[in-house]
């Protein structure tokens, strides 16, 4: 079991249509406007375990970083909380992101979150989604490594070496404004189960594929 017992308001969603056409974001490292495909006409995966059991190693480990503890590993663990079936919930204190499912039962995945000063909570909704995001790098990591700099005007194209990984989730506010917080995956599995980012919620990427197939435009995520 899972600590849930602080959930006892439920929020309503300021929802997004689901065959919204692009996401318009304002993105902090390039300090522009960016637009992109929610990817919102996936076809949505059912709430049960039988249809997300299917894996994908899409994570592949360093040998000269540890990997992450096997209590990290994705596993379906039982859950008597007041959210919903459908509804995500990230746990920053023991680094797991659940994902719940119907009959008393969630998807546990291990994640990294923010580290000391960038930590969050609160109650958020899915906005837009992006298989393969494109990564700009920070001022400061461009100065630190000006190999980087090609970056910095069209970022790097989504894929195997991208250090958001092969799927990201925008996470928004109630009131349909960009928290400038993502779901995404990583090139650092290695990172999982730290405190290591900027606020956003990093996971492996076979993870955060099947978590990007279970998610609507519109899903509740609830960060504690």
């Amino acid at each position: 079991m899972f600590r849930m017992a602080f959930f006892s308001v439920v929020v309503g969603l300021a929802s997004l249509p689901v065959n919204a056409k692009e996401f318009r974001y304002w993105d902090l490292e390039t300090h522009s406007f960016i637009t992109l495909n929610p990817g919102a006409s996936e076809r949505p995966r059912r709430h049960n375990k039988l249809a997300v059991l299917p894996r994908h190693n899409l994570s592949k480990p360093d040998p000269k970083f540890p990997k992450p503890d096997p209590k990290f590993d994705r596993q379906v663990v039982s859950y008597n909380g007041v959210e919903g079936p459908g509804t995500v919930i990230v746990d920053t204190q023991t680094k797991f992101l659940y994902y719940v499912l119907e009959d008393g039962q969630a998807i546990r995945m291990g994640v990294g979150v923010g580290r000391e000063g960038f930590g969050w909570t609160g109650i958020v909704h899915v906005g837009a989604k992006q298989v393969n995001p494109r990564w700009f790098p920070p001022r400061e990591m461009v100065a630190r490594q000006p190999e980087l700099a090609r970056y910095r005007s069209r970022g790097m194209a989504g894929g195997e070496g991208n250090p958001l990984g092969v799927r990201a989730i925008y996470l928004l506010s109630d009131e349909g404004k960009d928290t400038l917080y993502r779901i995404h995956g990583t090139i650092e599995p290695y990172s999982i189960g730290q405190n290591v980012s900027s606020g956003c919620i990093r996971m492996l990427n076979e993870n955060v594929t099947e978590l990007y197939g279970l998610v609507q435009i519109g899903t509740k995520v609830v960060v504690m």
